[in-house]
């Protein structure tokens, strides 16, 4: 069996995250209090859903909590997962597990990210169901030019992000050819064209970091392959302006022989994902 820890992203926070964690690690609630100059864990517990919605608040929080529970699932089972995969911010709570960082260094480059994002032009996501990601590019070509796809998250799943007044208008641009048209509760246009600014100067604050090699296998959301021996910096540098290629991440992740998936922080939004990726892979191959 290939057990593998996946961890979300910035959709799947909510008041009251980590609040069975954080009596449980206080030396590291500490630290993150001392970076972050405010609790941790009042931000978490108290903050208003509309000030944890703000991406410098979603980012810290889920990865704070994220590798908390990645710690205590260790911890708990006394293994160490052979794979690890994240979904956007997720992949910096993976990148840790696998040591490229340690948990004050993670977070230190997690605010960063957080304040670099959070000054993108204004704009919003969507998630659209139902086309397949070609014939989402088409529509919006046609209908929407200014928004790019960002995530693609299973089959009939595909997250588009741009201007939120074309974001608006995609229920009436693919009419009955999508399912739904659902807008996400996140601060701006991630992992499009307009976060390209903020990717070159992450780029250049990452390079004041030595990043090691994972420990154990990491993949990336841009390649859908495993990080290789070389400074992970250029990709999570790309990360923050491509799509996220989750179906390919997991699809990939899938060929390891008997794999056990576990999500590991707020919420089943990842796992959701993961059955209607094998659900598909099934479909196309029975024996697979």
């Amino acid at each position: 069996m290939t057990l593998i820890h996946v961890f979300p992203g910035q959709g799947s926070h909510r008041p009251g995250i980590g609040k069975d964690l954080f009596p449980e690690f206080p030396h590291l609630v500490r630290q993150a209090d001392s970076v972050l100059g405010r609790s941790i864990t009042d931000l978490c517990l108290n903050a208003s859903a509309a000030e944890l919605t703000d991406t410098r608040n979603t980012q810290t929080a889920m990865y704070v909590v994220g590798a908390l529970s990645y710690l205590d699932a260790v911890r708990t089972t006394g293994r160490v997962p052979d794979a690890v995969a994240g979904h956007s911010l997720g992949e910096y709570v993976a990148l840790f597990a696998a040591g490229t960082f340690d948990f004050l260094t993670g977070l230190e480059i997690v605010v960063r990210r957080g304040e670099l994002m959070a000054k993108a032009p204004e704009g919003g996501m969507a998630a659209v169901m139902g086309p397949d990601p070609e014939r989402i590019r088409e529509v919006l070509t046609r209908h929407a030019p200014g928004v790019d796809v960002a995530n693609l998250n299973a089959p009939g799943q595909t997250v588009v992000s741009g201007p939120r007044d074309q974001i608006k208008e995609l229920g009436t641009a693919f009419g009955d050819e999508a399912r739904a048209v659902v807008p996400l509760k996140v601060g701006g246009p991630f992992h499009s064209r307009y976060m390209a600014d903020a990717a070159e100067e992450f780029g250049a604050f990452l390079a004041q970091y030595r990043l090691g090699p994972p420990r154990i296998e990491v993949v990336s959301n841009v390649t859908a392959r495993p990080y290789g021996s070389d400074d992970p910096a250029g990709l999570l540098t790309r990360q923050i302006a491509s799509p996220v290629r989750w179906t390919e991440s997991v699809e990939y992740l899938l060929g390891h022989p008997d794999a056990e998936f576990r999500e590991l922080g707020p919420g089943e939004v990842l796992t959701g994902l993961v059955t209607q990726i094998r659900a598909a892979r099934r479909a196309l191959s029975p024996t697979a």
